[in-house]
């Protein structure tokens, strides 16, 4: 039984402006990962969901990091279901799309930006190759722990959404990955939930047990299951029901502004450590990113979890 704890950034803007978790003169890319390595086993890479990875960057990741050290990778945000900005694709494919692309409000309007069904086949595949031969350095230094596809509110448990989970493995060949849904009606009734667990089964997805504001439709409850043998997820995002809606660049980190509480953090702890003695790996992200929250929890979660396993002990 193995149980990994770490964030998902260790360069959000706010964190490092805060001044508290780096020390100073830690203030080089490598000189931030080799500390952060040094504080935590595991990280979630949330750069590769807004923009293709790179080989050369993922390559010095591993030399930056101990053996032992695991990444979580986000999929880029066109594998997810999400609207993905021209500006955001590789120049070529963006120039490609650029001359063929057409808006819904007239022909001679270019794309700005892509709905999930404007990208053609030949530039999907395209993409896909790209994206899995950047991230082969972390699969081959056997620290790529997951590839993480965070799916938009916009898939829902229909037959679309269905097919899309179906597409993802069948992209992957087996490639170890979770999927993380954030529409209600993937767990809104009994039957849908066990549907759902069966699907992620049949696919070989690790679902991800998401801790969130419960109150709107692009949040799920806390389902906490199981759907691989060799890997759990748990991805904390906070509670912070507030700011869950909250729209624009600001909001990015602010809408997670969320410190966990003491009793919170104790059934959290309680909760992994049941599951965790069925899996081989389990995995702990805070989504907490504002400022240095998110070190604060994953520390407090893993004091926690020391000292009720020395209550149990």
């Amino acid at each position: 039984m193995t149980i990994r704890t770490g964030t998902s950034s260790w360069t959000d803007p706010t964190l490092i402006a805060c001044g508290r978790f780096y020390p100073p003169g830690v203030d080089t890319p490598e000189a931030r990962l080799r500390h952060y390595a040094s504080q935590f086993d595991l990280v979630e890479v949330d750069s590769s969901y807004y923009r293709l990875p790179d080989a050369a960057v993922a390559w010095r990741w591993t030399q930056r990091t101990p053996a032992s050290f695991r990444f979580h990778i986000k999929a880029f945000r066109a594998f997810t279901g999400h609207t993905t900005p021209l500006t955001a694709l590789p120049g070529d494919i963006a120039q490609a799309l650029g001359a063929r692309g057409e808006s819904t409000s007239g022909p001679t309007t270019p794309l700005a930006s892509l709905a999930p069904g404007d990208l053609p086949t030949e530039l999907r595949d395209e993409l896909w190759r790209r994206y899995l031969e950047a991230i082969e350095p972390l699969r081959q230094s056997r620290q790529l722990a997951a590839i993480h596809f965070q799916f938009s509110p916009r898939v829902q448990n229909d037959r679309a959404g269905r097919a899309l989970v179906f597409e993802t493995a069948r992209r992957l060949d087996g490639e170890r990955h979770a999927i993380e849904f954030r529409h209600r009606s993937w767990f809104d009734t009994p039957s849908r939930e066990a549907a759902t667990l069966a699907m992620l089964r049949e696919t070989g997805a690790a679902h991800t047990i998401v801790d969130s504001p419960g109150e709107s439709d692009n949040t799920v409850p806390a389902i906490w299951a199981t759907t691989r043998g060799d890997l759990c997820v748990v991805r904390l995002h906070g509670r912070n029901a507030a700011a869950w809606n909250r729209r624009g660049v600001a909001a990015s980190s602010g809408r997670f502004v969320y410190e966990y509480s003491a009793s919170e953090l104790i059934d959290i702890s309680a909760r992994v450590q049941r599951l965790a003695a069925t899996v081989d790996d389990t995995h702990v992200l805070f989504n907490t990113n504002h400022e240095d929250q998110g070190m604060k929890n994953a520390s407090a979660f893993i004091r926690t979890l020391t000292t009720l396993a020395g209550g149990i002990a």
